[in-house]
Order: structure tokens, then C-alpha cells, then sequence
């Protein structure tokens, strides 16, 4: 027994020297700085298609709303207006969890929090094809599928924003172009297969499709920034920043016109020019499709040339200016025409406004936290927004003149706040990139 202790204890020091070597190397490599993005490579770049199909199962679902709007209004004999705030909350609290959504991932909770997110986008959709009542759909389509998509856009989109420094413009719109996708393979998609299989098996083809997007996403996205538990679930000091708080708001009063015109585009062609079911939803399917290489032009103007901001003011006269040129459609031709025209306006706006976010916070561990915070103000804008749409055109005798000159009013008012919000921060100078 003398003679095996020694050997006991030297087999302990060395067990206990390799333990310490080991968890001095776990450690320093857990509280490491990552380092600046990296901008590029396959990891980054897979992040960036991760993101996509995240974007096109949630927004690329929100978006395709339009569809549902006009054969909710055909089948279930609600008014416009009540209708649309099936799509309004859904929205709303897409946006409204941004916050919290964004501070988890910033908290180093991406995985978990994807997971319930997908959990919930899952069976939001699964229960909607179930539903035959409104309120049914008001639950299940509205709050259940805007609760996952709202859990699961922020982070992913702030996740993303991490992985790049001068290419981040790029590659927040290639991400975003799963919206315009999205809104417009989901009315595609319904269009073709409601008469043949119904609703309820409509639904659950688009569940199945999101299901396996998602999954994919889930596995490949991985954060890159070590955790940041500290900290308010707000960041209070943003509020003081006068540059953050009227481009906010002015979002805001853009996002309300924006969503009713989104929302009521088809309803408009159907009730006011005669088109068909079929064709109305044609018209969201444009709306979106031609976006999709908008998005990625302002992303690299963007990144290249003129900085976030700086694309975005232009970007915001001209959907401005579109939306009164909605009062002179009064054809089909002419209203395929103003859809084409829009969308690419509207493609451009929603892609830049997380870029420009993400240029506005100068701490990135603060990203989702950020980015979350001006989602939240998005959120009341987008819930109210085509509500008051609807109640105007009700108001209007069903003429829609009320509505389109309130979404174009609103527009003008946004804008306005955004270019205040660029003279503030770097005056009137144009060669400031930002």
C-alpha cells in the first residue's frame, strides 16, 4: 500500500493539471472577444440563407395576408375592416415581441428562444386550418402565428446583422428578399390549391412548408457574439437620442399607410374595378415579386455609395407620392400598373429599415435590443393602420378616396420626420454617407 501512493498521487497531479489546462482553455475561449465580423465566407453567408427562410416564413406568410383578406370577406360575411385586423394583429405582435425576442438573443438565448418560436408559428397555422369561425382565425392566424413569427424574426434578423461590417447593407436585403418570396409563393400557392383541396388542406400545405424551412434554419443559425446577460431589457439611453426617436416614429406613420395599402390592394381590384378572386390575388403575387431585385439594388446602394439613411429618404418620397397616385387608378390595367410601381417601393422600404437600424447602434451587442425596440413602435402603427384604412373606406361610401388620401397623408408626415431625423444628426450635408 506505501508503494501505491505515490503513483496515486502523481496520477492525481497529472489529472489535475490537465483538467486545469483544459478549463483554463474553455474559459478564455468563452470570454474571448469574437473579433470583428467577418463579412463574408461560407459561414456568414449561410447565415444570410438561414435568415432567408426565416423572412420568408414569417413575413413572406404576413405578407400574403391579402389573399386571405379577400376570401375571408367572400366566405365569412364580415366587413372589410373587421377582417383586417386579423392581419393588423398579426403584425402587431410580430412587431411588438421584438423587443423582448431581440434582448434574448442579445442574453445568448437564440436557440431556445427559436425553438418556441417555431413552436408557436407551427401550430398558429395548423389551428387555422381548423377554424371556420372569425374568431377562430382572430386567435389562431392573428395572435398565435404573429406571436412565433415575432419570437423568431428579431433575433434572426439581428443575428445576421453581426456576421457583417461593410457588406451588412447586402446582405440584409438578400435576407429580406424571402418576403417578397414569400408573399408571393403563399398566395401562389393558395390560389392554385383552394378550389382543388379547400381551405383546410391549403393551410396545412403551408404549414408543412414552413415547417421544414424552419427546421433547416434552426440548426444551421448559429450566434457568433458571446452573451450579454447584463443589461434592461430597453435601452433607456436610446431614447435620448433625438436622430433614433424621429426616425422611429416616422416609420411608424409610413407603416400605417403601408399596411393598409398591402392589405386592401386586392380588395380594392375586386370590389371597385371587377376583378376576379383569382386575379385580385395576381395582384398581391406582383406586389411582391418585383421586389425582390429592389431589395437587393438598395442594399448594395446601400453598402456601396450612399449608406443606409441616405437611401432610404429617397425610397420614402417615392412610395410617398405613389400612395396619392392610388386616388387616379381607375382601370385594371392601370391599378397592374400602380401595383408594379408600388411594389418595388414597398420592397425597398422594409428591407432598409433594419439596416439602418443596425447603422444607428453603435455598441453591436446592443443590435437586438435596438432592433427590437423600433419593431415595438412599428407594431402600434401596423395594428391601427388598416383598421383606419377600412373605417375610411366604410366612411367613404366605399370609394376608398378617404382612405387613399389618409394613407398618403400619413406617408408625407413620415417622411418628413426621417429627412428631420438626417438633418439632426449630420445636417444638410448630402455627402455624408449614413
Amino acid at each position: 500500500e506505501p508503494e501505491t501512493r505515490p503513483q496515486s498521487t502523481d496520477i492525481e497531479r497529472v489529472a489535475s493539471n490537465v483538467l486545469n489546462r483544459i478549463a483554463s482553455r474553455v474559459t478564455t475561449h468563452s470570454l474571448a472577444e469574437p473579433g470583428p465580423p467577418p463579412d463574408g465566407g461560407f459561414k456568414a453567408w449561410l447565415q444570410c440563407a438561414m435568415a432567408w427562410l426565416v423572412v420568408f416564413c414569417t413575413w413572406g406568410y404576413v405578407n400574403s395576408f391579402g389573399t386571405f383578406q379577400a376570401y375571408y370577406s367572400t366566405n365569412l360575411g364580415e366587413t372589410a375592416s373587421t377582417i383586417s385586423w386579423i392581419g393588423s394583429i398579426q403584425v402587431w405582435v410580430l412587431f411588438f415581441l421584438g423587443t423582448f425576442a431581440g434582448r434574448a438573443m442579445d442574453a445568448g438565448y437564440f436557440v431556445p428562444t427559436f425553438a418556441v418560436g417555431t413552436v408557436f408559428q407551427l401550430i398558429g397555422i395548423f389551428m387555422t386550418s381548423l377554424s371556420t369561425k372569425y374568431w377562430q382565425l382572430f386567435l389562431a392566424q392573428g395572435v398565435c402565428t404573429g406571436i412565433g413569427s415575432g419570437i423568431l424574426f428579431t433575433p434572426a434578423m439581428a443575428l445576421l446583422s453581426t456576421y457583417f461590417s461593410s457588406h451588412k447593407g447586402i446582405a440584409v436585403a438578400l435576407a429580406t428578399t424571402g418576403n417578397s418570396a414569400g408573399g408571393a409563393i403563399f398566395p401562389l400557392i393558395a390560389r392554385q390549391l383552394l378550389p382543388q383541396i379547400g381551405f383546410g388542406w391549403t393551410i396545412r400545405v403551408l404549414g408543412l412548408l414552413n415547417l421544414v424551412c424552419l427546421c433547416t434554419a434552426g440548426i444551421a443559425m448559429k450566434p457568433r457574439l458571446p452573451p450579454r446577460k447584463s443589461g434592461p431589457l430597453v435601452d433607456t439611453s436610446a431614447f435620448k437620442e433625438i436622430e433614433y426617436m424621429l426616425f422611429s416614429i416616422g416609420m411608424c406613420f409610413h407603416m400605417a399607410s403601408l399596411y393598409f395599402v398591402n392589405y386592401y390592394i386586392s380588395s380594392y381590384g375586386r370590389d371597385i374595378l371587377g376583378f376576379s378572386y383569382s386575379n385580385s390575388v395576381t395582384l398581391l403575387i406582383i406586389l411582391n415579386v418585383v421586389g425582390i431585385p429592389a431589395r437587393v439594388l438598395v442594399g448594395h446602394l446601400a453598402d456601396r455609395y450612399l449608406g443606409a439613411l441616405n437611401t432610404l429618404i429617397p425610397v420614402l418620397f417615392y412610395v410617398n407620392v405613389l400612395a396619392f397616385c392610388w386616388m387616379g387608378v381607375n382601370s385594371q390595367t392601370s391599378l397592374y400598373v400602380f401595383v408594379s410601381f408600388y411594389g418595388l417601393g414597398l420592397a425597398s422600404f422594409q428591407s432598409l429599415i433594419p439596416t439602418t437600424v443596425a447603422r444607428m447602434t453603435k455598441d453591436i451587442s446592443k443590435v437586438g435590443t435596438r432592433m427590437g425596440m423600433v419593431f415595438t413602435f412599428l407594431s402600434f402603427a401596423s395594428l391601427v393602420g388598416p383598421p383606419i384604412g377600412g373605417a375610411l373606406v366604410s366612411a367613404g361610401g366605399h370609394t376608398y378616396i378617404y382612405a387613399q388620401a389618409w394613407a398618403g397623408a400619413s406617408a408625407a408626415v413620415g417622411t418628413a420626420l426621417v429627412v428631420a431625423s438626417r438633418v439632426y444628426a449630420f445636417g444638410w450635408k448630402l455627402k455624408v454617407k449614413c
